[in-house]
């Protein structure tokens, strides 16, 4: 989106799980996203800043995981960390564990920031189609955000039509893949909804699925019902835009398992 910051790389942690685990999950389904910006020349600071607030984090017993993304596209000084898909009450828990690194992350990364966000997002295994068992860190992830426009309406059609479309996908085993969440308390200019579409490497991100989206539900529903599909989901659609990102390890963290 043109009003959107690049605050929400989400979520490429969505792609991480496979269609039977987000079935599963319950309740399990919120994951929290920050999204920093940083000036060019901050950026060295910056990455060692994480990296040492991360080693905090390790070293105080902090069990909970978060992915770091680097944007390739748009923003190119923008990082974004996702957490795993949680509970809302086991954020509660996050935060009183996470005390103990504050002070870390005011000294360490605080100072490098040009600009923080933050947002919620909601899994919805129900508007996603991933292959079965498909457990991955995607290397990459294209990241398409809709802002809808305004009105209870537009939310419910959006929903609605992903859903059939993701109902055409599995019934036609489409080899394209993509993770839906919807966005909850992004602030203003946050979009509504995210896109995410996993791919290996570059050569998978600039080439289409064989075949293309719209042409898989044409074969599905016929070219009058897509065409009709199409135009309701453009019709309640007020802007949309795509970035690409890359998993960082190194900013990553990860809890020892004892």
């Amino acid at each position: 989106m043109k009003s959107t910051q690049c605050w929400l790389a989400l979520a490429i942690a969505l792609a991480g799980m496979s269609s039977a685990y987000a079935q599963d999950m319950g309740k399990a389904n919120i994951i929290r996203v920050y999204s920093d910006v940083v000036a060019p020349p901050d950026q060295q600071a910056y990455e060692a800043g994480t990296k040492a607030f991360n080693q905090c984090l390790a070293q105080h017993g902090f069990k909970f995981g978060w992915d770091a993304w680097a944007h390739e596209t748009g923003d190119t000084y923008s990082y974004s960390y996702t957490s795993q898909p949680v509970s809302w009450e086991t954020f509660d828990a996050m935060q009183a564990a996470g005390k103990a690194c504050d002070q870390a992350l005011r000294t360490s990364v605080n100072p490098h920031l040009k600009s923080e966000t933050s947002a919620f997002v909601e899994v919805m295994p129900e508007l996603t189609h991933m292959a079965k068992g498909a457990g991955m860190t995607s290397p990459f992830i294209e990241v398409t955000y809709f802002k809808l426009k305004p009105g209870h309406d537009a939310s419910e059609t959006f929903t609605d039509d992903v859903k059939k479309i993701t109902a055409a996908a599995n019934k036609s085993n489409w080899p394209g893949h993509y993770v839906v969440g919807k966005v909850r308390m992004g602030a203003e200019g946050a979009p509504d909804f995210i896109v995410l579409f996993p791919a290996k490497n570059w050569g998978e991100v600039g080439n289409e699925t064989n075949p293309t989206l719209w042409k898989m539900v044409e074969g599905v529903y016929g070219k009058d019902d897509t065409a009709a599909l199409r135009k309701s989901l453009n019709d309640v659609v007020q802007e949309s835009s795509s970035h690409v990102d890359s998993y960082n390890a190194d900013l990553s963290y990860k809890p020892t398992s004892k």
